[in-house]
């Protein structure tokens, strides 16, 4: 056997004074997770399904200097083994489970109700509503908005943010048909687009998905790649955060959606090639904007910004002289957004090879491929705390687009 670790979600923490590796299952495949020694942390790197458990071995101590006896070994694995996080027959099968109850549930349960935020809708509602009205009152935009840029920070946080660019579109949303979500898929997988058919559900009710404008996409793109990491969108908060907001400002109103959970674009911040050299982005943006050509369309990207300091493992913590370098990059990245430049916004975060992780980039650039010309207007801002000390941040901004 050569074992193979499955994309997880490391943490480090500390337990009765000694440093370990928290090991999350980003598809919660199993409700139990695993402490490793933070010495023994190579070895998550070697398990990539090349060496067998004597090659382990040797190359945990060639490798970390790290002496472990074959037995104890063997028992880490199997205990790897046993919370599914090794890809193997054992997780494969477990995925497929999970997956067929999925797809088969009437709607995608909020991952986030009663933790994120409240899961009656009055209370809910009632939380929306604060957020409102503690941010500059702001007329909903007379023209016709076609797309915003939109936190996926929790509320606690980005409310004020959510709150002044959802209220600019307020308008919008009385005549949209269709909102196509574009979020940054947290967990994992390799592909740009990941598609889903279920529907979202919210305290407010269930959101549907256009499964004939998903079955197009899917059709472009390929079937097995539009699907392979549908189980992605059950956990995924970034979508499930402003489908709420959606789904507040819609009231009673129709409207259908397409979530859509972006990979990394990771390989063209890297290498020589460009998005635009995509098929497979060029084939989802002219899918998209021949089924919208005659549907009132809200197109949101689902998007952070910049993630700084120790939090995100930075060494130096975040000072103010930190904090006002990363406003002005910002401004960039927004003034680019403004424009519809999705060139200019993706250059800009190549130039400086994604030093300050812009989560939303995907997102981001998404939407303003899809919109095309269009013109933005800022409607919020912030630079949240990201750890207790604050000594890390995350910067966020609302953005429309008509």
């Amino acid at each position: 056997m050569n074992p193979k670790i499955r994309a997880v979600q490391p943490d480090l923490v500390e337990q009765e004074g000694s440093p370990y590796i928290l090991l999350r299952d980003p598809l919660k495949l199993s409700e139990l997770s695993i402490l490793i020694p933070q010495p023994l942390g190579p070895l998550l790197v070697l398990c990539d399904g090349t060496r067998d458990i004597d090659e382990l071995q040797k190359a945990l101590e060639l490798y970390a200097g790290v002496q472990l006896q074959r037995e104890n070994l063997e028992q880490l694995i199997a205990k790897l083994d046993e919370v599914l996080l090794l890809e193997n027959e054992h997780s494969d099968q477990a995925v497929k489970v999970s997956r067929d109850g999925f797809r088969a549930a009437n709607y995608r349960v909020p991952a986030l109700s009663g933790g994120g935020y409240p899961s009656d809708p009055d209370e809910l509602k009632a939380v929306l509503e604060s957020y409102i009205a503690n941010v500059p009152e702001a007329d909903p935009s007379a023209g016709h908005i076609r797309g915003i840029i939109s936190p996926h920070i929790d509320y606690q946080r980005g409310g004020p943010v959510y709150a002044q660019v959802w209220q600019k579109a307020a308008r919008a949303l009385e005549e949209v048909e269709l909102a196509i979500i574009f979020g940054t898929n947290h967990l994992g997988g390799s592909n740009l687009f990941t598609l889903t058919r279920q529907n979202y559900a919210t305290p407010f009710g269930i959101m549907p998905t256009d499964v004939d404008i998903v079955d197009r996409l899917a059709d472009a793109i390929g079937q097995v790649v539009a699907f392979e990491d549908e189980l992605y969108h059950m956990n995924e908060h970034s979508i499930e955060l402003d489908i709420v907001w959606l789904h507040y400002f819609l009231g009673k109103r129709d409207c259908k959606v397409v979530p859509i959970l972006c990979g990394s674009l990771g390989q063209f911040v890297e290498g020589d090639d460009s998005p635009l050299q995509s098929d497979e982005i060029s084939a989802v943006v002219e899918c998209l904007q021949e089924v919208t050509r005659d549907r009132r369309t809200l197109v949101v990207a689902a998007a952070d910004l910049a993630h700084m300091g120790p939090a995100f493992g930075d060494r130096d913590p975040i000072i103010l002289a930190d904090r006002e370098k990363i406003k002005s990059a910002d401004d960039e990245l927004i003034n680019a957004m403004r424009s519809s430049d999705a060139e200019t916004f993706f250059s800009l975060i190549k130039d400086e090879k994604d030093a300050r992780r812009i989560c939303g980039l995907s997102p981001i650039y998404s939407t303003l491929r899809v919109i095309g010309e269009a013109r933005g207007e800022l409607c919020g801002y912030d630079q949240c705390p990201a750890d207790g000390q604050n000594t890390s941040m995350v910067s966020i901004c609302g953005v429309t687009l008509e």
